[in-house]
């Protein structure tokens, strides 16, 4: 089953440019002070943005079709840190505009807690209300609020008009706190429910002058963090961001859950969103790219019910694209073998994601990604994660208990396996 891609003709120009030219453009409307500084900006973090579905699919929304006269805050954690930081906002999927009645932000606490003394007005152009065009991005001025490495943003946005959600992203591994009326100064939301989808908020840049680039994860559910535990920024590119903040290097997260190499799903394909979620990144040096597996699992399960397996050459021709469209730009791409996944979600309704046919055709896709030479270099986490005694099995230790998501211990091994210097060139 493949789901409805809705994209406007804005957004096919939208994801092409690059966020360093949609921040300049932001900064041209800001005092002159700021605007005639030296910025050296660079994402710290990211939510790839991912089209709603209906109730027909297998998995639900988590969130509510509509928001109105209501306040949602998000938090997220930084990578690298910064003087000052710009937020830009998504609504890439949908056709209509978005009303934004005011955005703050402000270090964050517990749940929905933010500092005392650190809340900020975000403007656009030196507004506080804004609009979010249809099937576009939208970069704020810069906000004057110094971020430390590795430290928690909380974003308060009010839409105060009937607002559909056509754009999020499905799993934040955050929660998020939603209230009535207009909340964005509160020290705590008095909120009327939560969920771990984000919206709106696709990505913090901050201004770092010491920053020496980003490093870029794409992949599906096992990037994005399913396994790992909510809260707890134990995603294994939260930890390799741990690992990168003494060498001023940003990580940022383009994981999607259910994304799949070669065609749309519960995302648009790597293939699409390589510009945007790769390319348009200011600074990015390299990209490590683990997906394919919802490429193999999903065909006869509910997720894909009348779809075939795909070819090894199908599969391995992606690879190769995406491999040439980093080279093209010069960046360092590492390639992972996809884990073990036998016994993955059985006893659910998607009993038939592993199969012996299935599996086949992973060991011959974990082959070719060793020896093709396609990536500058392989991050074997195939053999990181395999039992030795069950090696179509995850180990146990590392298994969240789903057979198919590592867990936190998992994440921090998968983490801990990368070679720095091969993401790293002196």
């Amino acid at each position: 089953m493949t789901l409805p891609i809705h994209r406007t003709t804005v957004a096919l120009l939208a994801t092409r440019l690059t966020l360093g030219a949609l921040a300049l453009a932001a900064s041209s409307m800001v005092s002159p002070a700021i605007a005639g500084e030296k910025q050296d900006w660079v994402g710290t973090w990211t939510a790839s943005p991912q089209p709603t579905w209906g109730t027909d699919f297998a998995l639900p929304v988590k969130m509510m079709p509509k928001l109105e006269n209501q306040t949602i805050r998000q938090t997220v954690r930084t990578s690298v840190g910064g003087r000052r930081f710009r937020i830009v906002l998504s609504n890439e999927y949908s056709n209509v505009p978005i009303q934004i009645g005011e955005i703050r932000a402000a270090r964050a606490g517990k749940d929905s807690k933010i500092t005392a003394g650190t809340d900020r007005a975000v403007t656009f152009g030196g507004q506080a209300k804004a609009t979010v065009p249809a099937g576009a991005p939208l970069v704020s001025d810069p906000v004057e609020l110094p971020l430390d490495a590795l430290s928690r943003l909380s974003i308060s946005v009010y839409l105060p008009q009937p607002t559909p959600i056509s754009t999020f992203h499905w799993d934040g591994k955050q929660t998020a706190y939603i209230g009535d009326g207009n909340q964005t100064a509160s020290e705590t939301i008095a909120a009327a429910q939560t969920t771990d989808a984000r919206t709106l908020v696709s990505e913090i840049l901050v201004d770092a002058p010491a920053n020496d680039g980003a490093v870029i994860a794409i992949g599906d559910s096992i990037t994005d963090g399913n396994g790992a535990t909510l809260d707890a920024d134990n995603r294994w590119p939260d930890v390799l961001a741990e690992r990168l903040v003494s060498k001023h290097v940003s990580v940022l997260n383009a994981g999607i859950s259910g994304a799949q190499l070669l065609d749309d799903a519960m995302g648009v394909k790597a293939s699409a969103r390589f510009d945007r979620d790769v390319l348009a990144q200011p600074g990015v040096k390299a990209v490590i790219l683990l997906i394919g597996i919802n490429d193999i699992s999903w065909p006869g399960t509910p997720f894909a019910p009348e779809k075939s397996l795909p070819s090894l050459a199908a599969l391995t021709t992606g690879y190769l694209q995406l491999a040439a469209q980093a080279h093209a730009h010069n960046l360092i791409i590492v390639g992972g073998t996809l884990t073990p996944f036998e016994g993955a979600l059985s006893g659910t309704p998607l009993d038939a994601y592993y199969t012996p046919e299935k599996e086949a055709l992973r060991q011959k896709v974990n082959n070719w990604i060793r020896t093709s030479g396609a990536f500058d270099a392989v991050v074997d986490f195939d053999l990181l994660l395999r039992d030795p005694v069950h090696p179509t099995r995850l180990l146990p230790e590392f298994d969240s208990g789903d057979h198919l998501h590592p867990g936190d211990k998992g994440n921090r091994a998968m983490a801990a396996a990368i070679d720095l210097g091969q993401l790293i060139k002196n």
